[in-house]
């Protein structure tokens, strides 16, 4: 016997999974703010990760495959380090956008794609409150 109603403990589930990405993406400011750029280059930059979207105009799957490459952490984290290790800040700004924007997206319930629609991602289906 639990203590939480099951509706009780899904909405607990989703708001502690929602605090986990608002402290990545604050997390990913930090990053930022350890960069020798302007502010405004984070404000500028955060949302274009979503140009990867254009991909849904080739399909589905292609679509999927090229969202998910622009949204996955460990894609970012790659690339973050891969400036680390050459040297170059703007590399690391690649990554450290891709991270927050990626912890953003998923702090409003936007997860990483299937290929049977754009609506349907690891968090659930968009649009829809199970």
């Amino acid at each position: 016997m639990s203590f939480f109603p099951s509706n009780l403990k899904n909405h607990l589930m989703k708001n502690s999974l929602k605090l986990e990405e608002l402290a990545q993406f604050v997390f990913g400011i930090y990053l930022f703010s350890n960069l020798d750029f302007e502010w405004w280059w984070f404000l500028v930059l955060i949302l274009l990760p979503d140009m990867s979207m254009i991909g849904y105009a080739l399909g589905n799957k292609i679509g999927a495959y090229s969202y998910n490459l622009f949204h996955h952490k460990a894609v970012a984290i790659a690339v973050y380090l891969s400036g680390i290790y050459l040297n170059n800040s703007i590399v690391e700004l690649a990554g450290v956008i891709l991270f927050a924007h990626s912890a953003m997206d998923r702090m409003f319930g936007f997860g990483l794609k299937f290929i049977t629609s754009f609506n349907d991602t690891h968090l659930g289906k968009i649009g829809k409150e199970s």
